[in-house]
């Protein structure tokens, strides 16, 4: 379990029951609410926040400031008893310290740019090169990496919070100012709906996601887990994981999840692709028409009996099975995060996007307004 939140008289409550005439004696966990408290100060002064959002049913979220991390999600397994299920740092001071950027929103590129480089409008734009010769997740000081403002809400949407961001020109080589906006609502369906927007005064890549690394279990490697991907086709990456820019089907291959397969099923067979990822850590081509919500993957634990389900706008999503955790970090309640304990299924435009006019572009331009969607179900299905 996270920490317990801090006293209430730190907390600013906001909101109501989420219906009226609850019963005496019913515990508060059946009220929607949302609440703000302290979360430290960063090594340059920046007070940080952390906003609680807890639905109807209990399911409770904790997001902060800092780069608009989820804390922890803390979701009911088939016996009703709740746990967290994403991986993180009790504190501050351990996202501070080191964090491969548990939780987090990535921006203002998520996932790779080869070589840190790109050429728009005739013009080669230089990035921060951070993951061996490539650029990853917006740089050195991406969007993980800052302070975000943050206002809270409780309405007929849910309980959530408004995270906003200006990156200026020029913010890890990145053309132009982007304002961006980051929206999660937690509902009473069991849904954190995740709600990214921005605008630019001139033309750059956008590629925003949400990296929390998820374990249905609680505890324990991923490897059990049961994954459907709805996805024909991947594209296969080189030895540092950039894209060749072939768009390949998974039929055939360890990548076919269209039928769900538990994640330690294949992931050490024969295959190249997975040698250079030391697992999976590839981008799937999502099956879908139209550009409204699709169903992109459903992740169930059989043990706890916990499920995700993922739908979002985006063409696809990275699954990322843990491969470089390696016990080297100590997360919450003094959990050794080891090898594949966690994984990370990020809502995407392709990696590399910027180098390759065959994958749907990312580049947003003035006057246009970037939006995307996400939505996280959870819920409980049949198991152990």
């Amino acid at each position: 379990m996270s920490p317990a939140p801090r006293p209430l008289h730190l907390a600013l409550m906001i909101g109501i029951a989420a219906c009226s005439g609850r019963p005496a004696g019913e515990p508060k966990a059946q009220e929607r609410h949302v609440t703000r408290e302290p979360f430290g100060v960063t090594p340059s002064g920046e007070a940080v926040e952390l906003f609680t959002l807890t639905n109807a049913h209990g399911l409770r979220v904790r997001a902060m400031t800092y780069g608009g991390i989820i804390v922890s999600l803390e979701a009911p397994d088939r016996r009703g008893t709740p746990g967290d299920v994403v991986l993180g740092y009790d504190s501050l001071a351990g996202y501070l310290r080191d964090s491969p950027y548990f939780g987090a929103i990535v921006g203002r590129y998520g996932n790779r740019i080869a070589k840190g480089r790109f050429t728009l409008d005739g013009k080669e734009y230089r990035l921060a090169v951070n993951n061996g010769p490539n650029h990853l997740h917006g740089g050195v000081r991406g969007f993980d990496k800052v302070v975000w403002h943050a206002e809270p809400f409780d309405d007929a949407r849910g309980a959530g919070v408004v995270l906003t961001h200006t990156s200026p020109d020029g913010d890890e080589g990145y053309p132009g100012t982007l304002n961006a906006k980051v929206t999660y609502t937690l509902t009473d369906r069991n849904e954190l709906r995740i709600e990214y927007e921005a605008t630019t005064d001139q033309a750059t890549p956008v590629n925003l996601t949400q990296h929390s690394y998820f374990n249905l279990a609680g505890s324990g490697d991923i490897l059990g887990h049961e994954l459907m991907i709805a996805a024909d086709s991947f594209t296969p990456v080189d030895s540092t994981l950039i894209p060749t820019g072939t768009i390949a089907p998974v039929a055939g291959t360890p990548f076919d999840f269209r039928a769900p397969h538990t994640i330690g099923e294949r992931i050490g067979a024969d295959n190249e692709q997975l040698r250079f990822g030391g697992g999976y850590d590839h981008n799937f081509v999502l099956t879908r028409s139209g550009t409204g919500l699709a169903l992109a993957a459903r992740v169930h634990d059989p043990v706890s009996g916990r499920t995700l389900e993922i739908r979002t706008t985006e063409p696809g999503i990275q699954f990322y099975s843990g491969n470089f955790l390696d016990g080297s970090i100590t997360g919450k309640r003094g959990v050794v995060y080891a090898h594949r304990t966690g994984l990370a299924l990020e809502t995407q435009h392709f990696p590399d996007s910027p180098n390759h006019p065959n994958f749907p572009s990312t580049i947003l331009a003035p006057g246009q307004v970037y939006r995307s969607s996400t939505v996280w179900t959870f819920g409980v299905g049949a198991g152990n």
